[in-house]
């Protein structure tokens, strides 16, 4: 279906749905690579009244949608798996393009994807009620009385650019999964990402009419989303800044928000130093540092310090930093220059204020490397805000007590993590760590999709997986036969 998106040269472009009916628009915008600038694809220029036609056509078919049974939802949910399978390079290599996520990594995330939606048929039979002893207290009676779960209605999907394919079907796969229908607003980053998922939906010989439209546009159409009396559930993912305008605009809906995060990893005297400096290097830098998990901050044992920023200098110097379109690359660049000059900024504020670069810190040929600051401070930005790029800042701390209460001071709680060999320090940082996530003797930026993911604080509200994923996306009914 996708053979013609499989060359690196050609220019895709993307389309809105409106419902099961696709549509072009005269006025378009531009996808540019963030790797050399080429336009790799392009997208319509959604209105309001373009936004509220899909939230009004999405309103008309949840009657239908809560029709169809499940058997048939679960036949689609695994055509698409099929497939998506079956077009693995051509998603690939838009990824490639549109992100400039490095191709082999671009690879798992399509597979990650297939798995998504697949965790999400075997979480559907799963998804029930149960009876309730209405005779437990004197006051009550014997009756048949039980709770069913059923779809919400309308639900909307407002997806980021770091992880554009697999991170939509976390959303679309369980909403459509329950009976839902969906309006997605995909990351203006990657357009045809979002187009091709859920173009294999909607083309799906198992499909529901119109359960699922797809718009395109920035704060005016997400705005109107959020701001609709249509949708039951907005469902988020992206910076904290915009959840906290999405929460003061919603209304009375159920909201749901995956935010930022500034993961945090402690290393104690006892952990194999050479494993972790290669797991940290990974963590920190996977995605070009652009993943909400993404190492940030790692606390070390005064007693190994040194010892560790040389491992870690010495493992990030190893990775291939280039064209995402080279099977060897491990990082390309950031999403866009504004990112860049961020990064560049935020460092040099850092090393003014006596941090030191042990690795990386200098652009080289238009891509920001893997950069390891150390002797960073409390509060250097490097430590104290999300930094979301290729960065990983290293504090010495005295022990264990020092470094926890550093990783918890801060306004994200989503995933920490601890290297250690000792069991009771291990059994202690899960009880006090004050995050979503905890991983004990890897990175952070560890996550099954089988697993809830979530965080504390401003890291967000309410859980992603699809088992957790499907009871945002349901509502619970109760009953009573007397």
């Amino acid at each position: 279906m996708f053979g013609i998106f499989d060359s690196k040269d050609e220019v895709a472009e993307a389309k809105i749905f409106f419902g099961s009916t696709e549509e072009s628009k005269a006025q378009k915008q531009e996808r540019k690579s963030p790797f050399d600038g080429t336009v790799v694809s392009t997208a319509p220029l959604c209105s309001v009244d373009d936004t509220n036609k899909a939230l009004y056509i999405a309103k008309d078919a949840v009657k239908l949608a809560k029709k169809v049974t499940l058997s048939q939802r679960i036949l689609w949910l695994e055509d698409v798996a099929k497939r998506l399978t079956q077009e693995r390079e051509a998603f690939a290599m838009i990824l490639a393009k549109e992100v400039a996520k490095p191709i082999a990594f671009s690879r798992i995330e399509v597979d990650r994807c297939v798995e998504t939606i697949k965790l999400t048929i075997l979480e559907l039979s799963n998804l029930s009620g149960e009876t309730i002893p209405t005779d437990i207290m004197p006051s009550g009676k014997r009756t048949l009385a039980y709770y069913r779960r059923e779809p919400v209605g309308v639900v909307v999907c407002i997806t980021p650019f770091n992880f554009p394919l697999n991170l939509v079907a976390h959303k679309i796969a369980p909403a459509l999964g329950a009976g839902n229908t969906v309006v997605l607003k995909p990351t203006p980053e990657a357009p045809m990402t979002a187009y091709m998922l859920a173009k294999l939906f909607i083309t799906s010989e198992f499909a529901t009419k119109d359960a699922l439209s797809v718009v395109y546009g920035d704060a005016e159409v997400g705005s109107t989303l959020v701001k609709s009396f249509i949708p039951r559930v907005i469902s988020f993912t992206g910076s904290v800044p915009v959840g906290n305008i999405i929460m003061s605009q919603a209304g009375i809906k159920k909201v749901s928000l995956e935010l930022g995060g500034n993961a945090a990893t402690f290393i104690d005297k006892s952990a194999d130093l050479a494993t972790t400096a290669t797991r940290c290097a990974f963590g920190a830098f996977y995605n070009s540092g652009q993943v909400c998990i993404s190492l940030q901050r790692i606390y070390v044992h005064e007693e190994v310090y040194e010892a560790f920023a040389e491992l870690m200098a010495i493992e990030t110097k190893k990775l291939k930093v280039g064209s995402p379109y080279d099977e060897e690359t491990f990082m390309g660049p950031l999403i866009d220059d504004d990112a860049k000059h961020r990064t560049k900024s935020w460092i040099a504020s850092a090393k003014n204020e006596g941090a030191r670069v042990v690795a990386g810190g200098e652009e080289v040929e238009g891509i920001f490397p893997p950069t390891v600051m150390a002797d960073v401070t409390d509060d250097m930005k490097l430590i104290c805000e999300e930094v979301f790029a290729p960065i990983v800042s290293l504090v010495s701390v005295p022990d264990y007590e020092t470094a926890i209460e550093k990783m918890n001071d801060s306004p994200f709680g989503l995933q920490f993590s601890i290297f250690s060999n000792d069991l009771k320090m291990a059994q202690n940082f899960i009880e006090d760590a004050e995050c979503g996530g905890v991983v004990i003797n890897d990175i952070p930026t560890l996550r099954f999709d089988v697993q809830p993911y979530g965080g504390s604080k401003l890291s967000g509200v309410g859980r992603e997986g699809p088992k957790w994923a499907l009871e945002e996306f349901t509502e619970i009914k109760s009953i009573i036969m007397c």
